[in-house]
Parts: C-alpha cells; sequence; structure tokens
C-alpha cells in the first residue's frame, strides 16, 4: 500500500511538474490559430500594391508589429486588424473567424471580392465591421445576426444582391448599419408591431412584437440609398434622414427614388413585412443531474485535482508579476496613459500655427450648427467623415465636412495634419474646383471641420451610375470632360507646389445646377487616420513630434496616378460604366478592344445616349490612350491633354445639332 501511495505521489508531482513547465511555455507563445489565420488571410489576397504585407513574416510567431495588426494590451491576442485604403486585391479568408478575441475588422477601401464568408458570424466579440468600398458580391449572410456584440456594420458601395437578413435585427447593440451604394433589394424587413390585421370582425391589432429592424433600439445613422429596396419605409424608421432611402424603388414622395424602367419596368407592390411569418422560437433545454455516490477513489482524486489547480493559479499571477515588472518601461503605441494624452494634449497647442490660418475664416460650431439645422441635414458620409448641408443667414449654401474621430485620438500628427490641409485647400481658387470657405475647430465638444461651397446636383457617379442617363447628353458630358481637365491642370501646373486629389474618380467630381464640375478632395483622410494609428506614439522625450509621414509631400509628386485617373475616369464617363464591372471585369481592358481599332470604337459609348459626335469620340479616345500609357514617363501632361481636348472638342449647339444626325447612322453603317 505505501509502495502505491509512492507511486501516486511521484505520479502527481510529475504532472505538476510537467504542467507548469507547459505554463511557462505558453507564457510568451502568441496563439497559432490566430497567426494561422493571419497567413490564410495574407494568402487569399494576390495583389498588394502599397506593400502592406512587406513585414508580415510567415515565421514570425508573433504578429503584433505587423502592419495593420493590433494587439491586446498583454500582446496574446489580436484585437483589431486595420487596413484601410490599401487597394488590396484579393477574397476574404473564412478563417478569420479563428481570431475569436477581434473587435475590429476594416479593411475600407480596397478591392476584395468574391462573397462576405458566414464565419464572420463567429467573431462574438466584434464591435466593428467594415468592408465598405470594396468590390463584393453576393448576398448579406444571415449569420452576421450572430454578432451580438457588434456596434457599427459598414457594407457600402459594393456589389451586395439579395433580400437584407431578418436576422440583422437581433443585433441589439448596433448603432450604426451603412448598406448604401449596393444592388440589394426586397423589403426592408422591418415592422413595429403595431399593424393592424384584417378579420371577420373588422380589424383588430395583431399585438406582435416588434420584429426585424424594429428591434434595433440603439440604432442612430443608417442609410439604404441607391440599393433597388421595393414596399413602404418603415415608421419606426423614419426618423433617419430622407437621404437614407433615396436611389431605391420605395413607395415615398420625398426621397429621389428610381424610375420605374429600373425598377423592373412596373412599380412593386406594397409589402408588410409584418405580415411574414415569424418562425424565430427560442428553444430552452434543461440538463438533467443525476445523484450518486461517489467512490472513495474519486474524492481523492478530486482533492487532488484542486490541489494542483491551486498551485498552477499562484504560479501563474507570480509570472504575471514578474513580466509585469520587466515589461514596465515599454510603451504600448497603441495604448496611451493618462499622463501621455495630458502630455499630447499640451503639445497639441503648440502646433496651433495661427499664421498658417490667419486668412482662413474661422467658422463656430454654434453657427455651423444652426446652418445645418442642428446637423440634421446629412448629405454625405464615409467611414472617417460626415457631409452636411448648410445654409448660412444671407450667404452661399455649404458643404460642411465633419471630421469623426474621438478627442482621445486625436494625436499632433492629425491636429498638425489638419492645419495644413486647411492651409493647402485654401489657397486653391478655380472655378473647377470646391472652394474652401473656412474650417472649425473647437475643444468643448471636441470639433474639427472643413467647410466648402456646396454643389447642388450631387457627385458624377450617381448621375453615371443611379441618375437618369438623359441628364446627362454628350455635349453635356464633353462639358464635363473639359471642366474636369481644366481643374487638374489649374491643380498640376499654375499652384506652386501642384497639388492633386487623393483618389481621383466620379465620386471625388461634384456638379453645381448647371453641371459645371466641381473637384473635390474628400479622400485624404482616409489613409491619414491610418498613418495615424501606427505613429499615434510618436513623441520624442522633448515633446516635439517626430517626423510626418509624407502626406502633404507625396500629393505633390503623385500627378502621374492623377493622370491616369484622369484616363479612367474619361472612360467612365463616355462608357456609362463604373470603373470595375463584374460582368466586363475591369474598364481599362474591356475599353481596350475597342480603343485600339477605329471601327468598333462607336460601341464604347453609353448606349443611353441617343447621339454623340464621332470626332469628339477619337479625340476622347487618344486622350485616354496617353493617360493610362503603362510607362507613366510617357504619359503626357494636364496642360498638354487639357489643350488638346479645348482645341479638338466641339461643345457648340450646332455641333450636337449635327451629331443627333449622324453620329448612329455611321455606327448603323459601320456595323
Amino acid at each position: 500500500m505505501i509502495t502505491r501511495r509512492g507511486k501516486m505521489r511521484n505520479w502527481v508531482l510529475f504532472g505538476v511538474l510537467v504542467t507548469v513547465g507547459l505554463v511557462f511555455l505558453k507564457c510568451d507563445a502568441f496563439p497559432s490559430n490566430e497567426v494561422h489565420a493571419l497567413n490564410n488571410f495574407r494568402e487569399a489576397i494576390y495583389e498588394d500594391p502599397h506593400l502592406v504585407f512587406s513585414n508580415w513574416n510567415t515565421l514570425d510567431s508573433d504578429p503584433c508589429g505587423w502592419s495593420g495588426i493590433f494587439c491586446s494590451t498583454a500582446r496574446d491576442h489580436v484585437i483589431k486588424i486595420n487596413i484601410t485604403g490599401a487597394s488590396l486585391k484579393g477574397f476574404l479568408s473564412p478563417n478569420l473567424h479563428l481570431i475569436s478575441s477581434l473587435q475590429e475588422l476594416i479593411l475600407h477601401g480596397n478591392v476584395l471580392i468574391g462573397t462576405i464568408p458566414k464565419e464572420i458570424g463567429l467573431l462574438k466579440n466584434l464591435k466593428v465591421l467594415d468592408l465598405g468600398s470594396n468590390q463584393l458580391a453576393g448576398p448579406i449572410p444571415l449569420e452576421l445576426g450572430n454578432l451580438s456584440n457588434i456596434i457599427k456594420i459598414n457594407l457600402q458601395s459594393n456589389g451586395l444582391t439579395g433580400k437584407l437578413p431578418s436576422e440583422l435585427g437581433k443585433l441589439i447593440y448596433l448603432q450604426e448599419l451603412r448598406l448604401d451604394r449596393n444592388k440589394l433589394k426586397g423589403p426592408l424587413p422591418a415592422s413595429n408591431g403595431s399593424n393592424f390585421t384584417s378579420s371577420a370582425y373588422g380589424m383588430h391589432a395583431s399585438g406582435a412584437k416588434p420584429t426585424g429592424l424594429c428591434r434595433l433600439s440603439q440604432l442612430r445613422v443608417a442609410d439604404f440609398s441607391f440599393n433597388f429596396f421595393f414596399g413602404s419605409i418603415p415608421k419606426c424608421l423614419e426618423y433617419l434622414s430622407k437621404t437614407s432611402f433615396q436611389g431605391n424603388c420605395l413607395q415615398a414622395k420625398d426621397p429621389r427614388q428610381r424610375s420605374t424602367a429600373l425598377c423592373g419596368g412596373t412599380p412593386p407592390a406594397k409589402s408588410n413585412p409584418a405580415q411574414s411569418n415569424n418562425k424565430h422560437r427560442t428553444v430552452e433545454g434543461r440538463a438533467k443531474h443525476k445523484s450518486a455516490s461517489k467512490p472513495t477513489w474519486l474524492f481523492v482524486l478530486e482533492v487532488v485535482t484542486g490541489v494542483i489547480a491551486g498551485s498552477l493559479f499562484l504560479v501563474a499571477i507570480l509570472a504575471a508579476i514578474q513580466k509585469c515588472k520587466n515589461e514596465s518601461s515599454i510603451i504600448i503605441p497603441w495604448k496611451k496613459s493618462a499622463s501621455m494624452k495630458d502630455h499630447l494634449k499640451d503639445h497639441m497647442a503648440v502646433y496651433v500655427d495661427t499664421e498658417m490660418l490667419k486668412d482662413v475664416e474661422r467658422y463656430s460650431r454654434q453657427e455651423l450648427e444652426v446652418a445645418c439645422e442642428d446637423f440634421s441635414n446629412i448629405i454625405g458620409s464615409s467611414p472617417d467623415s460626415l457631409v452636411y448641408k448648410g445654409t448660412v443667414k444671407g450667404g452661399p449654401e455649404l458643404a460642411v465636412i465633419s471630421i469623426c474621430v474621438k478627442e482621445e485620438q486625436w494625436t499632433t500628427y492629425l491636429e498638425h495634419y489638419f492645419q495644413k490641409e486647411v492651409a493647402e485647400l485654401a489657397r486653391i481658387n478655380h472655378e473647377n474646383t470646391a472652394k474652401l470657405l473656412g474650417y472649425c475647430r473647437e475643444s468643448s465638444p471636441f470639433t474639427r471641420m472643413l467647410v466648402f461651397e456646396y454643389a447642388s446636383n450631387g457627385t458624377l457617379y450617381e448621375h453615371l451610375h443611379y441618375g437618369e442617363g438623359c441628364q446627362l447628353s454628350w455635349t453635356r458630358r464633353m462639358k464635363i470632360v473639359i471642366g474636369i481637365a481644366k481643374g487638374l491642370k489649374y491643380l498640376h501646373s499654375e499652384l506652386d507646389p501642384p497639388f492633386t486629389i487623393s483618389e481621383l474618380n466620379s465620386n471625388a467630381v461634384y456638379l453645381t445646377e448647371d453641371f459645371s464640375p466641381k473637384l473635390v478632395d474628400f479622400e485624404s483622410w482616409k489613409t491619414t487616420f491610418a498613418r495615424s494609428e501606427k505613429n499615434s506614439g510618436a513623441i520624442s522625450s522633448e515633446g516635439a513630434m517626430c517626423v510626418l509621414p509624407n502626406s502633404l509631400q507625396s500629393r505633390h509628386l503623385d500627378m502621374q496616378g492623377n493622370i491616369y485617373g484622369f484616363g479612367v475616369l474619361l472612360l467612365e464617363i463616355i462608357s456609362g460604366r463604373p470603373p470595375y464591372c463584374k460582368d466586363k471585369g475591369c474598364l481599362v481592358d474591356w475599353a481596350k478592344e475597342f480603343l485600339e481599332l477605329p471601327e468598333v470604337l462607336p460601341y464604347v459609348v453609353d448606349p443611353e445616349l441617343k447621339h454623340f459626335r464621332y470626332e469628339d469620340l477619337k479625340v476622347i479616345s487618344e486622350v485616354v490612350n496617353l493617360c493610362i500609357h503603362p510607362s507613366s514617363s510617357s504619359r503626357t501632361s494636364m496642360r498638354d491633354l487639357c489643350a488638346m481636348l479645348e482645341r479638338d472638342i466641339d461643345t457648340s449647339i450646332t455641333a450636337e445639332l449635327k451629331a443627333s444626325s449622324l453620329a448612329w447612322a455611321e455606327l448603323a453603317l459601320s456595323s
């Protein structure tokens, strides 16, 4: 018996030593499944033009230093992935769900294709899901309704199809839902439970509970615009801005809706989401416990196990305390202490360069609040900003851009960049560029705003792809082309130093009431915020700011990027096709076969146009080929391109009348 007890003690001691050893081995190891998931994510991306993954070492067991990856304070889990505006092209890996502690997945402004993996719904700790401005297709997975802690979902500007899942109504903490500019259809799944149903005895209240989106009591911001939703706007969502529903097939009077032809030929019948069967059932199971007497050996084993567990717990605590002491001098960039925040605020005042902004009008938050109707008149949004329309008494209409960032995230880098951006924009003054009227900078409440003149006709993108095509005749499109060229020529060659648009596309072109184009640079904050997160701790011991990333300097050198973007924009204007189409792929690739053969060149023209001028089309074709030349050094300057367009394109009424009778006749003869 003694021998048996001795052997048992030896085995218990051996087990304790092995377990303690494993604890210490695991102490510094990062969860391998999370590293594996990140490597899978990287493998699903097949184009990385900005080399985001250049420091992603597949042999590294600790990804906390990788670009776009943010870890917990203890550096034991990935809690945030933020790779924004990096033009990553590829698919979303379903293995991202293995990063179980992930709280934010932000991949806005890339070129992600394919579908949204349903496994994303397994991320129970996720609070922010931002996949906006990509090229994702297919339906929104029902499993997203399982994201029980989600606060913000942004899926805007993709190619998502199908119906909006009613399961999103389970997201009780959801505050922001952006689904605009997709191809979603069907009724908005929402009922507040107060609808009436008919019976043999007349009308009576159904007594049903709120369903679908009506259950989202925390929802503050939502955008369903420019889809194909039909039916009526649910009463529980009527508090949202009317622009949140425009560009659909809804039976609403105020917001601008699509034409009957675009909605399928006939107006859709009214839908009543409350009439759909509610088959959500709650299944409750009860565990059955069996009481039975325990043998002595089992009791002894439980006692020994308890002792071992207690010992391991104490060892783990001691190890953690020791580790904290050893690493107390390390400053984690993404987690600022209270003293560092105070330090940042103290030095932020140093970088308010009053000389730099002395000639720029400064608005108070109060007067902008009055002008923008208590900031309720939202006309545009992105993850980094909100755009309001406002009117100053006796003054012009305003477009007010409010930068969406919390005070604790506002670093000296961002403050310095904000002032530089205001100064840069203030020196721009041309009929084809948006004019900066002023700015707002206040600390209580924290406010950073830019105030522009308002262009009342929306963006060129909306007119080309969501508006009435007949509004943009050939002559009007040619005038827009020449106006954009004049604006770029001014920015590139008449300003010193030159200025470039961060993302030149049809969303960066706003139209006035007479369809005159205005170039606007709203997207410069996209990359700035991404860089800021990586430089948020960039303060030297003297309190001076470290070397800033060359966000402003690089814009002076990116004229070739603007010229290429101008070529793509010309193709978009004459063809009516977006830069990327699921059926035809990349617009440039699709158009090349037409641009190289004069006899089929007319087939590149938007079929919605009733007529066009073939001579203009040849000029546009020549300019496009110069802009998209593979060698950037061989591309022609905007000064020369603008001269070509102004010299060879005729925008007179006489030219348009001649084109109407001849252009399509030429096309018929050539075929």
